[in-house]
């Protein structure tokens, strides 16, 4: 299941609030500034700081 456009677009970093970037295949989100990355499970974005992967 893709995730909406619309949803993308909102989507922020909870650390610093700054933009993420898409991962090839949809799993999951990067934040640059934090070097964090947000997975995709179940095709939920799992945006909790606690089960953020460094990168």
């Amino acid at each position: 299941m893709a995730l909406s456009p619309d949803l993308i677009a909102i989507l922020v970093c909870p650390q610093c609030k700054g933009k993420l970037a898409m991962e090839p295949a949809e799993s999951g989100f990067i934040c640059p500034a934090c070097r964090l990355r947000y997975p995709i499970r179940e095709g939920i974005p799992v945006m909790l700081a606690d089960e953020a992967e460094k990168i």
